[in-house]
């Protein structure tokens, strides 16, 4: 491996937002490189616990060394976040005092050629977060029909040109199998070219990461699982970097803080509802210039915070 993990974004704010006592449980849903998680850790007592998980096998190993000055207070799992229910389920932990998730890639998983997540390098291509799963991005450029195909590059990337792109793809696999970065690369040049190709290849990547990984279902799924488990009190924090992952967060943040549900129509009365959250953040919290130039990354973090009531 010749990457390294990224600085964690956002992370004075994070502890902020997040910590509401030294002891308890606390959940990194994404654990990463776990910059945030060490972070978390340093600020708890003796009675207090990290659960952190990760569906990529390489961050677990690099935060057992990371944080393993913590012993047992820091307990790691190969997992990914839509089963946060069955991990503390299985580790006997009830309710949690804050819940973090860090969403989308790692540096670490972009930078390293061998995870084909990039187009920077030709090298294969893969982009699962966890390589025990049999779904790669292969397989949906190779196997998907161009309907599909196109819909993904859409509803994913928001990719304008997502139907050509889809029908080029189908087109090469007919002749040749799409196997490299590369390949996938030069496809899309063929059709979008100029200097509008960086950000079309950006969201072609992004779309099949997505789908390979269902990053945005379970994100919504693990949202409602992690609000269910905090105390009363409890903290979630979350961090998103596009806005398809935000509009998620800001959504259930708002179903979930909702005290009516309207009726749609004037002669009925709205439903009163017991609300589950308290918004922190009205509006996401963004990095400062100072981070932003230390860490590129932070440029299009946004943090939103609630409390369960």
């Amino acid at each position: 491996m010749t990457a390294q993990y990224h600085t964690p974004a956002l992370l004075q704010e994070t502890l902020s937002y997040l910590l509401t006592t030294t002891s308890g449980v606390y959940v990194d849903a994404t654990l990463g490189g776990g910059g945030h998680a060490e972070a978390i850790l340093d600020r708890l007592t003796a009675d207090g616990t990290l659960v952190g998980l990760d569906a990529d096998k390489d961050a677990i190993d690099f935060s057992l060394q990371r944080l393993q000055r913590f012993g047992t207070r820091a307990v790691l799992k190969q997992e990914n976040f839509r089963n946060i229910n069955h991990v503390l389920s299985k580790l006997g932990i009830p309710t949690l005092a804050g819940v973090l998730f860090d969403l989308g890639v790692s540096s670490f998983q972009l930078d390293e050629p061998s995870r084909g997540f990039s187009y920077r390098t030709d090298d294969r291509l893969d982009m699962r977060m966890d390589r025990r799963q049999n779904l790669s991005a292969q397989h949906v450029v190779n196997d998907y029909e161009e309907p599909l195909l196109a819909d993904i590059l859409w509803k994913y990337g928001e990719e304008r040109l997502s139907r050509k792109i889809a029908k080029a793809i189908v087109q090469h696999r007919t002749r040749d199998r799409i196997v490299t970065t590369g390949q996938l690369e030069h496809i899309v040049r063929s059709v979008v070219g100029g200097r509008f190709v960086l950000k079309s290849l950006s969201r072609v990547f992004q779309a099949l990461r997505l789908e390979v990984n269902r990053e945005l279902e379970n994100l919504v799924s693990a949202l409602k699982d992690a609000i269910h488990l905090l105390d009363i009190g409890g903290r979630l924090v979350v961090i998103s970097y596009h806005s398809l992952e935000d509009r998620i967060v800001k959504d259930t943040f708002k179903a979930a803080a909702a005290a009516r549900i309207p009726s749609g129509s004037k002669f009925i009365a709205d439903r009163e509802i017991r609300p589950t959250l308290k918004v922190l953040t009205r509006k996401p919290i963004l990095a400062l210039e100072e981070e932003v130039n230390q860490n590129p990354r932070a440029r299009s973090a946004k943090l939103r915070a609630a409390e369960k009531l």
